[in-house]
């Protein structure tokens, strides 16, 4: 689903047992920004390929599109600054 008119996908890699993690999910819900929730947890594909693309091992990884932003505290860091909403609504 890559259109002109698309947004980027945002990922949260993250655990059942992650209290970042609900954190990142809530800030990303209360902006109504959709997300898939890859829990490395439950599923080791998902954690295999969140090393791969962040090279972290800790949780949560937080990646709108190609864009690796980091953990919690950079999410949170872009939405104050204003940058979350421009980067997910920018293909």
């Amino acid at each position: 689903m890559n259109t002109a008119s698309a947004t980027p996908e945002v990922v949260v890699y993250s655990t059942g047992f992650c209290g970042w993690c609900e954190r990142a999910k809530a800030l990303l819900k209360s902006r109504n920004i959709p997300f898939r929730d890859a829990r490395v947890d439950e599923d080791p594909a998902a954690r295999e390929e969140m090393m791969a693309r962040s090279t972290e091992r800790s949780v949560p990884q937080i990646f709108i599109g190609e864009r690796h932003v980091g953990g919690f505290e950079a999410l949170y860091a872009l939405d104050r600054s204003g940058e979350l909403g421009k980067l997910w609504k920018t293909p």
